[in-house]
């Protein structure tokens, strides 16, 4: 056993070496007595909230510190708080999850950081938040200005365009977290860039490195062209860049590649088929030793390699290229134009249809999605599940008590369905971000469904039934018939016992009593009481 001296000088020494690199640092640390002198002290902080056992956190921690060394000569701190240390500091900002990243503008001007966890994203972001929405572009500031960020976006726009440059500003307002926006009315400044009045260039390091908008000075048309002329021709999948590709709003091309030299050979070899369909599909290369196991999600052999896909997270669906032929730029370039040109029919993920319906509880597949689901005209109640859900096997039995109900009344059955789906095992058009998500498809409103937020009971999910359905099936009284006679059986029985029961001794009477009050203090604990948390 160690002895508390040894854990002591432990404990000192890793107290010095911490104290030695935050002295190093400059990343600040802050805490409950220094916090606001420094927030006040400083016109733009971002502060990172942590606890010292957080993976997220030690992974954010190198590259929050090349982040502080870069922006320490823009003027822009930044700090970090334990919480481990300063629970009471971080309970009054709201922390409830680590590593939780905020920007300070004063004490009273605070938001939270959106951008990605990687020291150049880090970078780029706080640059954004520390000039105006549209920076003044002169001809003396004007080549600086292009290389502050990786896109930057000028609007040459004359002063006397009113509309224009409103248009202008209030995008660059609302964007001002994801592009760095500047402006120059100067006639001199937009002839030495080349370009005429009114338009917009985006400057950009990588493909053209320039790309020059003259349409309609609308915000909803600037943004469109915006999001088209910032995505590489053929760019690089990863967590940094998932969720932008998926929010794009047209359909993403995987390559999966296995070194970095064919990552390399796959970008240059597509950029002709990207840019014949640029604005219409995204093109990026996706590493295969790192994320593979994604393949599977798009219906390729994740154990098969170089591969391609296309995803449309609009309408979720999915089309992978045949993976016994050669992934090269002119296969593949028919494949997506097929696609695009509604030829190729999306692969479906299903689970075989079941030759019988075994049970209350109605099996869906993707196969039979369609049928059992959307193409009636009956109430659908469907449980989208995953099998390996703890909460989805606690619902099981209630689930098929609810489904007995309906499945065993004519009445209720010939309008309502009570189903389930095995929303890992099959490919569903719906959007499912936890297990278990249920949702109800009313009969002549199938493309409205509504979804159960409600406590998982077979009362409140018959009531939900009854106020959603179409045909507004009260199945509610059924389901609390033998509940009622059940409870007045045991009043029956009960008073037939006490009313039979002879005189007792004492000690049994104050025996009895004790047991009594035993059970009481003791009663068993209810689902109701657990916490009853989704598992993603």
């Amino acid at each position: 056993m160690r002895s508390f001296l040894s854990v002591a000088v432990a404990l000192l020494g890793a107290s010095a070496v911490t104290s030695a690199a935050d002295a190093e640092s400059d990343v600040t640390s802050l805490t409950q007595d220094t916090f606001s002198d420094f927030i006040k002290g400083h016109d733009l902080v971002l502060a990172e909230f942590f606890a010292p056992w957080c993976g997220h956190c030690k992974a954010l921690a190198p590259e929050y510190e090349v982040a502080a060394t870069e922006l320490k000569e823009k003027d822009i701190a930044l700090a970090k708080i334990d919480c481990t240390a300063e629970a009471e500091l971080c309970k009054e900002h709201g922390v409830q999850g680590y590593p939780t990243l905020k920007i300070f503008r004063g004490l009273d001007s605070v938001k939270p950081y959106q951008g990605a966890r990687k020291s150049p994203a880090i970078v780029s972001y706080m640059i954004k938040q520390s000039l105006p929405a549209v920076s003044s572009v002169t001809e003396e500031n004007i080549e600086e200005f292009k290389t502050l960020d990786e896109i930057v976006i000028v609007g040459y726009i004359p002063s006397d365009d009113k509309k224009g440059n409103e248009a202008f500003n209030n995008l660059a307002e609302s964007e001002r977290d994801n592009f760095l926006f500047g402006a120059s009315d100067d006639v001199a400044v937009a002839k030495a860039e080349d370009v005429e009045q009114p338009s917009i260039v985006l400057y950009k390091d990588f493909d053209e490195k320039k790309a020059v908008y003259t349409g309609a000075l609308d915000s909803e048309s600037i943004l469109a062209w915006i999001k088209t002329a910032s995505t590489p021709l053929v760019g690089k999948l990863g967590p940094e860049t998932y969720a932008n590709y998926m929010k794009a709003g047209i359909p993403l091309a995987y390559i999966f590649a296995e070194t970095p030299e064919e990552i390399e050979a796959f970008t240059e070899e597509f950029r002709p088929v990207a840019e014949k369909h640029r604005g219409q599909i995204n093109f990026a290369t996706i590493d295969a030793k790192a994320f593979g196991a994604h393949a599977g999600n798009l219906n390729l052999d994740p154990s098969t390699f170089p591969a391609f896909a296309i995803q449309d997270a609009e309408k979720n669906t999915k089309y992978p290229f045949d993976q016994t032929k050669e992934v090269n730029a002119k296969d593949v370039g028919e494949f997506v134009q097929d696609v695009l040109d509604g030829k190729v029919a999306p692969s479906i993920k299903s689970e075989p249809i079941p030759e019988t319906q075994e049970g209350p509880v109605t099996v869906v597949v993707a196969h039979t999605y369609q049928e059992l689901v959307i193409d009636n005209d009956k109430d659908v109640l469907l449980e989208f599940y995953a099998p390996w859900c703890g909460h989805c096997k606690a619902l099981a039995p209630k689930y098929e008590e609810l489904a007995q109900v309906f499945a065993e009344n004519p009445e209720y059955s010939s309008k309502v369905t009570v189903a389930k789906i095995d929303a890992t095992a099959n490919d569903v058009p719906d959007s499912i971000q936890g297990f278990p998500t249920i949702k109800l498809f009313p009969a002549g409103s199938k493309d409205k469904p509504v979804e159960y937020t409600g406590s998982r009971t077979i009362e409140d999910l018959a009531t939900f039934i009854k106020e959603n359905g179409k045909y507004e099936v009260d199945a509610v009284a059924d389901i609390n018939k033998p509940k009622e006679e059940a409870k007045e059986t045991e009043a029956a029985s009960a008073s037939e016992s006490s009313s039979s029961s002879t005189s007792s001794s004492t000690s049994t009477s104050t025996s009895t009593a004790a047991a009594s009050e035993t059970e009481s203090a003791a009663p068993e604990a209810t689902e109701e009481a657990a916490p009853d948390h989704d598992e993603l």
